[in-house]
């Protein structure tokens, strides 16, 4: 298996599809990548030499934030969000939706097991 990035890419594939292991590249930027360094995206990943092993791990590093730069800077965006205290960082602390979803009804990704809360009566039950 070919080590990009310290990620192991799958030799099965063919080499665009291999690419989007990659966290922060997807299929259309593995295709563009491909053209960009000559390689064809249809080989499969155990075809790639050596050499463009590391011509790609060259690429990727100095064009493209993937994998642990990317990552950190997703975590220090939530950060900036949540320490402003914006809407956006107040609903990540939280743990709901951030992105305008309806909390009445689904949701349940993000808020984890429904708790049933005891007691609970509605107006018609006080008569």
């Amino acid at each position: 298996m070919p080590r990009v990035l310290g990620v192991d890419i799958p030799n099965n594939k063919p080499t665009h599809v291999s690419l989007t292991y990659l966290y922060g590249i997807g299929p259309y930027l593995a295709v563009k990548i491909c053209y960009e360094l000559g390689i064809d995206p249809q080989s499969r990943a155990s075809e790639l030499s050596e050499d463009d092993v590391s011509r790609l791990t060259n690429h990727l590093d100095k064009n493209y934030a993937v994998e642990g730069p990317l990552r950190r800077k997703v975590q220090q965006d939530i950060g900036r969000l949540r320490e402003v205290q914006s809407y956006r960082g107040i609903r990540h602390r939280k743990g709901l939706p951030v992105r305008g979803q309806r909390t009445k009804t689904n949701a349940r990704t993000r808020k984890g097991r429904k708790r049933t809360v005891a007691g609970k009566k509605g107006v018609k039950d006080l008569k």
